[in-house]
């Protein structure tokens, strides 16, 4: 957002235009900024061969998808209907990579009809898939590296408890199926966790793909996953992709030099392309004082952004209505019946009942991980580009709630 003239805008548009428009709470995403994030990232990267495969997962409404496309970025899905719906918005099948994780082999079954790259982290499903397509189906494997990184241990999976990927201890079991069924491996993926701050760890996880893609001289594209850390406050850091592209560019020229088959190297971004587009705006409803706290309860709750609540995610609040009120302190609450508090003592400009709040960096993992707790219904979506707003999803009605009710 940007102050201009004692009024905050999103994209050049006055939030209280896209209020009217969309009313609170609603989820609101600026096109310029994901442009923006998404051409840094092909900057980064652009002294090797890459590919951007956006991790539809963060944000997955259909107007952020062809977005995606038009910057052209791939699809990086991990359901089938993420697949679907990758193909509804016009991604070509090649263009997306099918990464689940224990799933029924029916739905790998309906992924390969699709045509789309197929990337399997579990030995069961490999010798599965073997036996079921041989070498006609080229598959991906997902390799667990043992590296332990991420911000949080529910958004870490690169590590030895996690559910995700293949251990890297497992490879001459991993080379015996295939072998023994003639399984075409086209690229080796791994994925170490979310915000990770240090280049270092990527490269960590390049040394691991490098060697074994030795391997499996049939590899065509090594996938590093994402990852890459975003600031959340004022004075935070983020992750130097800069850095990480002119390290890994090295390396990678060093391998593709000696390899008859060169690799691509591919990327899967979600919270880093989407993350800083995203504010969610939501009404103050309730001033509450106790004798220990201040409490400012908004129109919203975990229903509509359950990252502070699952996660200890941080998510910098800005009073909009009023921002050149007197700094005071509040705790910002939901109103679901649990224990929903979006930010403790945060300094904020003075709020009177009635002012809008808005969330920052809401863009990935909010309206994704939205639901319908306690009955309430989800948020519009609203995105922003070329200076104008337009509702990309409909606040829901208790009709929507109710469609799928057998009464």
């Amino acid at each position: 957002m940007e102050l201009v003239n004692g009024r905050y805008h999103i994209g050049g548009v006055p939030v209280e235009d896209i209020i009217a428009l969309a009313g609170t709470p609603a989820y609101v995403y600026d096109a310029d900024i994901i442009t923006r994030q998404y051409e840094r990232l092909t900057s980064a990267f652009a002294d090797m061969p890459t590919r951007i495969k956006y991790a539809c997962k963060a944000l997955s409404n259909p107007a952020i998808l062809k977005l995606m496309r038009e910057l052209g970025a791939g699809l990086d899905a991990v359901s089938i209907q993420e697949v679907e719906l990758g193909l509804r918005t016009g991604f070509a099948p090649t263009d997306i990579l099918f990464t689940p994780n224990m799933v029924s082999f029916d739905e790998i079954r309906r992924a390969v009809a699709y045509g789309v790259h197929i990337n399997i982290d579990t030995i069961s499903v490999l010798e599965q898939f073997g036996h079921e397509y041989g070498a006609s189906v080229p598959v991906c494997l997902r390799l667990n590296p043992h590296i332990m990184a991420g911000g949080n241990e529910r958004i870490s999976t690169g590590h030895i408890d996690s559910k995700f990927g293949i251990s890297i201890h497992q490879l001459r079991h991993v080379q015996r199926i295939v072998a023994s069924a003639g399984i075409h491996i086209n690229g080796l993926h791994m994925h170490t966790g979310s915000d990770i701050l240090d280049a270092d760890v990527f490269l960590q996880g390049a040394e691991i793909l490098l060697e074994t893609a030795e391997l499996f001289p049939t590899v065509t594209f090594l996938d590093f996953g994402s990852g890459f850390k975003v600031p959340y406050k004022p004075d935070d850091i983020s992750t130097d992709v800069e850095e990480l592209g002119a390290k890994l560019a090295a390396r990678i020229r060093a391998f593709n030099e000696g390899r008859g088959q060169p690799v691509t190297v591919w990327f899967e971004p979600g919270k880093f392309l989407v993350s800083g587009a995203g504010v969610f705006l939501a009404r103050v409803n309730v001033l509450k004082q106790t004798t220990a706290t201040v409490f400012a309860g908004i129109d919203a709750g975990l229903n509509h952004l359950i990252r502070p609540m699952l996660y200890n995610a941080y998510h910098h609040i800005v009073n909009v209505t009023a921002p050149s009120g007197t700094p005071r302190i509040y705790t910002v609450v939901g109103y679901i019946c649990e224990t929903d508090t979006f930010g403790w003592d945060r300094k904020l400009a003075e709020v009177h009942e009635g002012d809008v709040l808005a969330f920052l960096n809401a863009g990935a993992y909010g309206f994704t991980m939205a639901s319908n707790y306690n009955s309430r219904l989800r948020p519009p979506e609203v995105l922003v580009r070329n200076g104008e707003a337009r509702l990309i999803r409909r606040r829901e009605t208790l009709d929507d709630l109710l469609a799928t009710v057998l009464e």
